[in-house]
């Protein structure tokens, strides 16, 4: 029999971890968006002959005029979704073609933060943190040990015991992301993730992903907000009328802009 205080889940995507090492597999895109069509509307696709790549450990901004799609393409990734046309490929893997037992296994290596926080305000921080390890049934004392380094990890060191109501909303964010990163995912997706945040704990958050990326893990951050975008010379990537259009490092190398200025922004972020 295992021992107990090993972990018996079997990860399909083993090697796509965060700050994992494989040498037959470090030149594989972690993420392939392949002519993706997505509908909605029988009459407009939200998302047309899309094509997109990510390499392992890029951070890139996802953008666009609200409506564009950008919480679709996240939700494709994911599989709330699933594509109507072309396919996505993570690690390799088709995962249209996953099996419903199967993407609960994927949604297990990718990390996802919401705009809304969605933590359960009457637990603990340590609980909202602690049960993306307890799902996997994890040991309880590998679960303390990986939630007290997440925790410092977000800012929060020694306060997994306060509940989760009494904090304000960027704390409740850095919960949200601490959620995110315990299982050490390769692929991280924030859906707006400051958009309920001031500007000043804006910035934090952002930089607070800026460093989790800096571990090895893909950061995937859809926003609008114009400042946070001007701010960071990250590969950009806009949706426009369903396709992408990018630049790969920031508003100073947009298509047609020469300058970092307002109207370059509103172009890109609507």
């Amino acid at each position: 029999m295992p021992h107990r205080d090993k972990p018996t889940v079997v990860r399909p995507f083993q090697f796509f971890r965060a700050g994992a090492q494989s040498a037959a597999n470090d030149d594989r895109p972690i993420l392939v968006l392949d002519d993706v069509t997505k509908y909605f509307d029988a009459d407009q696709p939200t998302l047309r002959g899309l094509n997109l790549t990510v390499q392992r450990g890029e951070f890139a901004f996802i953008t666009g005029p609200s409506g564009a799609g950008k919480s679709t393409l996240l939700q494709l990734i994911y599989r709330k979704h699933t594509v109507d046309q072309g396919r996505i490929l993570f690690a390799g893997r088709d995962i249209a073609r996953l099996t419903d037992r199967s993407i609960p296994f994927l949604r297990r290596n990718l990390g996802i933060v919401f705009q809304d926080f969605k933590v359960v305000e009457h637990w603990t921080v340590f609980e909202n943190v602690a049960i993306a390890l307890e799902i996997l049934s994890m040991p309880r004392r590998l679960v303390r040990s990986r939630v007290s380094e997440a925790l410092e990890r977000v800012g929060l060191s020694g306060r997994g015991r306060e509940r989760t109501e009494n904090l304000s909303g960027g704390e409740k964010q850095r919960v949200a992301v601490a959620r995110a990163i315990v299982t050490e995912p390769a692929l991280i997706l924030a859906d707006e993730p400051t958009g309920n945040l001031d500007p000043h704990l804006a910035i934090d958050i952002l930089t607070l992903f800026e460093e989790i990326n800096e571990t090895g893990a893909t950061v995937l951050f859809a926003t609008h907000d114009h400042s946070l975008i001007a701010k960071r010379e990250h590969r950009l990537i806009s949706i426009v009328d369903g396709r992408v259009v990018e630049a790969q490092s920031g508003l100073s190398s947009w298509p047609g802009q020469r300058n970092k200025n307002n109207s370059g922004l509103h172009a890109v972020a609507g």
